[in-house]
């Protein structure tokens, strides 16, 4: 048994100015061949796949072909996709035949020559192997299921949870692939698509309206012949053809079944809608004035609008501004910040630890929803070349990073977008106490459990931005029409369409 394995995975932001070339992919790891069996395992969902294997199928010939993954960003350059893409073609190709494929995708990446990454990947992929070959694909919940997409793939299944368990979706997507090449099951697939976007307010699945809609979907799996119900909320940040919510079934050998409750999910989603637009956020400067007043523990500051990991550059100054404006100079407070400023980094670099720091900062990319900061305070500590173990994530290479002292604020300068950004790492590799500050602002807008242990409270902070929750503001140019809630909407339901 031969079973090919490979990831490319980005998930773009529309509506940042930024690209993402291999520069982007090397920073976060771009692995190929043999070197990926030591780099991925307990890593993602190809490291799922990996323990299924083991366990399962021990005598299987497992081939390697590349693993990108740049996270969250711009647009793909089109050289970039091409050159992604020839490698695994290249690669599966030299190794053919071969009895499936195991391909990690996001599920809502765009490039400039095709805004359904996705699809045009899995579309060369099934030239190479033919109809027969079955490819199974683990996706990210955020994902854009398109049309192409389900044509190409046997079997797509997404995230149950947010914060992501990127290894659980990695295992359970294997054990269908292994459970279809013995035999002993045959997965029939339905799908709908849901004509809705929505913020990223109620994106977690611990609570709200998400979590009822998740729920239901692993009630649904408990069912005879059900092997998977996948819930697809698109992140909100993607302007695409195909763009929307969708769900999808897989039953084993039950296609009315698949599609009975893919219209049920569809539904439900649908008639709660207006739930999914629920919000708790406050305005930056009450953000910041209500982080100051709490009592004992970490006060978490969600900067919603510069989220790296839905795409955003990293550099806002809202929340930096708000703190300098609303907590005394003197203040006893400590309030963590992290900023991308290859800029201003430079300059603390050349003025070394210890070194009176007076310059303006951030805003470098993102100067529509945010301006420069002058900041006035001392170089603490300078870190060069520093690489996180950021467990299940894997390894991440910092780069060049500096502390600044400037009153309550400690703003560590980053030279690049990494996924340490929102992570405790980031601020002990310069032997900052974490549990001492009062609060730590996040530039995302869910994935806060890496601060568990010391979070005493949550603030959503209101900030404008390129992932900014007020998805009205943006210029909608692709996605069909109508929209909720971007359009007047008729009724919509799942078998039917729009009423008339």
């Amino acid at each position: 048994m031969k079973i090919v394995f490979a990831e490319i995975a980005q998930e773009t932001d529309s509506f940042s100015p930024m690209t993402t070339g291999i520069a982007e992919f090397e920073t976060y790891g771009l692995y190929r061949g043999y070197e990926m069996f030591d780099r991925l395992a307990g890593v993602g969902p190809l490291g799922g796949f990996l323990e299924v294997a083991a366990e399962q199928a021990p005598e299987a010939e497992l081939i390697p072909i590349i693993r990108g993954w740049a996270s969250a960003g711009g647009t793909i350059l089109a050289e970039t996709l091409d050159s992604l893409t020839s490698e695994l073609i290249e690669g599966l190709k030299s190794v053919l035949p071969v009895d499936a494929v195991f391909l990690s995708l996001h599920g809502a990446a765009s490039a400039q020559q095709d805004d359904d990454v996705e699809g045009f990947v899995l579309s060369r992929v099934r030239e190479v192997v033919g109809e027969d070959i079955p490819i199974v694909v683990p996706l990210d919940h955020h994902a854009n299921v398109t049309e192409r997409m389900i044509d190409c793939a046997d079997v797509l299944v997404g995230h149950e949870t947010q914060p992501h368990d990127t290894l659980a979706t990695g295992r359970k997507a294997a054990r269908i692939l292994f459970g279809m090449l013995r035999g002993d099951i045959e997965p029939t697939l339905a799908w709908r698509k849901i004509p809705m976007i929505t913020p990223q307010d109620q994106f977690l699945t611990s609570g709200g309206p998400m979590k009822a809609w998740f729920d239901q979907a692993r009630r649904l799996e408990t069912q005879e012949h059900v092997l998977d119900v996948s819930p697809y909320p698109m992140q909100p940040w993607l302007d695409v053809a195909e763009g929307g919510w969708s769900v999808i079934v897989h039953t084993d050998g039950a296609p009315e079944l698949a599609d009975e409750l893919a219209a049920d999910m569809a539904n439900r989603a649908w008639r709660t809608r207006e739930e999914f637009w629920r919000s708790e956020r406050v305005a930056p400067d009450e953000a910041v004035r209500q982080a100051d007043a709490a009592g004992e523990g970490l006060i978490i500051l969600s900067d919603t609008g510069d989220s790296v990991y839905g795409g955003a550059p990293g550099d806002s100054t809202c929340l930096l501004r708000a703190i300098l404006d609303n907590v005394d100079a003197d203040s006893e407070a400590v309030f963590l910040v992290p900023m991308i400023d290859p800029i201003a980094l430079q300059t603390a670099i050349d003025l070394g630890t210890g070194g009176e720091f007076n310059l303006s900062v951030g805003a470098r990319v993102d100067n529509v929803f945010s301006q420069p900061v002058e900041l006035t305070g001392q170089v603490v500590s300078i870190s060069e070349g520093h690489t996180a173990d950021l467990a299940e994530r894997g390894a991440c290479e910092l780069g060049r990073t500096a502390l600044i002292a400037a009153g309550p604020v400690r703003l560590v300068l980053l030279e690049q977008r990494s996924f340490a950004i929102n992570h405790p790492v980031l601020y002990e590799h310069h032997k900052l106490d974490v549990s001492s500050a009062r609060a730590v602002v996040v530039k995302t807008a869910s994935n806060f459990q890496f601060f568990a242990n010391w979070r005493s409270g949550l603030i959503r902070a209101d900030t404008p931005g390129m992932t900014q929750s007020d998805l009205k503001a943006f210029n909608w140019n692709r996605v069909p029409r109508p929209m909720y809630p971007l359009d007047e909407v008729p009724e919509w339901d799942a078998d039917s369409g729009w009423a008339t």
